[in-house]
């Protein structure tokens, strides 16, 4: 019985996910409830190979029907692949909880400038040189790469910000954009873990399967409704992210 709830868990993770980040949240703590007595790392790579299979799903059907900038996000993807694994091996001698007050701090900053700022994200009008975009892009694998592999909550609110605000897509272009940086880091962190045998895959399969479906329903959803809907569903869960966050940090 556990199976078909985390399988649901991984349906709504998928659908959330694939239009502004943030699934993680809710398909780790589900594994982890349904999980109690297996190991940590092994949490961790069967939520992967759930979350990679959702995330790709949502990449191609963005990419079918959202103009996608490959001249900016291919570097940034390749250099997030080879950040998060640095990432990942950084963590084993470092505390990443240390992040937690800094994290909060700019997740609040990200929520109130998207609140007061209502036509942020609203027009798709590129401000980057193609050049610079390549150099931005390789800048955003790297720190939030890193970040994915070490750390890893809010990385696809961040990426969307950092879009928006940087590079001047709309939320819509932003949200596939993000899409392809996370599939590297995902990719990255699940060849670990299953080089490890950090996967259970009788669990992370059907799972898999579900993150596909959400994915698929998610997708669809911010296509037909556009920036204006991800844009509000983009302040709800970094809210969410921002209360849980305040609440392992000062529990």
């Amino acid at each position: 019985m556990d199976i078909v709830y985390l399988c649901l868990f991984a349906f709504l993770a998928g659908l959330i996910d694939s239009v502004v980040g943030g699934g993680g949240l809710i398909q780790l703590p589900a594994l982890f409830v349904f999980l109690p007595h297996v190991a940590i790392p092994t949490v961790f790579g069967t939520g992967k190979l759930s979350s990679i299979a959702g995330t790709s799903v949502s990449m191609w059907r963005y990419a079918k029907n959202v103009e996608i900038n490959w001249h900016a996000l291919l570097p940034a993807a390749m250099t997030a692949f080879v950040f998060s694994f640095l990432g990942a091996r950084a963590l084993s001698h470092f505390n990443a909880d240390l992040l937690r007050p800094l994290i909060l701090v700019l997740l609040i900053s990200v929520a109130i400038y998207t609140f007061f700022k209502k036509d942020f994200g609203a027009i798709h009008a590129p401000r980057l040189a193609p050049s610079k975009e390549m150099w931005y892009g390789i800048g955003v694998g790297m720190v939030i790469g890193f970040y994915d592999g070490f750390f890893g909550p809010g990385t696809g609110s961040f990426l969307m910000f950092i879009f928006v605000g940087v590079f001047g897509f709309n939320f819509l272009t932003s949200s596939a954009s993000a899409k392809v940086v996370n599939v590297a880091t995902n990719l990255s962190a699940l060849l670990y873990f299953g080089y490890k045998g950090y996967i259970l895959y009788h669990i992370g399969i059907p799972m898999a399967i579900s993150s596909v479906i959400g994915s698929m329903v998610g997708t669809r959803i911010a296509l037909v409704k556009g920036s204006g809907f991800v844009r509000k569903l983009f302040l709800v869960v970094v809210s969410g992210i921002i209360l849980k966050f305040a609440y392992d940090t000062f529990k």
